[in-house]
């Protein structure tokens, strides 16, 4: 089995790897760049994935009880905490940062989709789409 000390220290590792991740997210939810989102999210779910498994063998470390009486191993802890709580924080603005930017798309899409083909519309004083089929061509010279 690895040592309790090995197994907090690849811990502490995958906590900040994961706070550079979600950094590095919202810059690119921000600049809406698709493709490095995408890139980004399965970067992010890797390292979740590691800190899960690493916390299970942690749990499961005949050692574990070290976690809360040794200085060292206790701060270690904390870090690691303190770090994922963070984490989740920055996670939770980026998840909302994401449906901001679905939302925006959303309605730039159903704004295309109704102008498409339709011949002069136009926005009415309260900025509503409105359609006139008629716009220049019944013109009286």
């Amino acid at each position: 089995m690895a040592a309790l000390v090995d197994l907090v220290d690849y811990q502490l590792k995958n906590a900040r790897a994961l706070s550079r991740i979600l950094s590095e997210e919202a810059k690119v939810i921000a600049k809406r760049e698709s493709q490095e989102i995408s890139r980004i999210a399965k970067e992010k779910m890797t390292v979740i994935a590691q800190l899960q498994q690493t916390d299970e063998r942690i749990g499961r470390h005949p050692d574990i009880e070290r976690l809360t009486t040794e200085q060292v191993l206790s701060r270690k802890v904390a870090d690691i905490k303190s770090i994922i709580f963070d984490c989740q924080k920055v996670n939770d603005i980026n998840g909302e940062a994401l449906q901001r930017a679905q939302v925006s798309f959303n309605k730039l899409n159903n704004m295309m989709q109704q102008s498409h083909g339709k011949i002069g519309m136009t926005y009415n004083a309260e900025g509503q789409t409105h359609t006139l089929s008629t716009l220049g061509t019944n013109i009286k010279v």
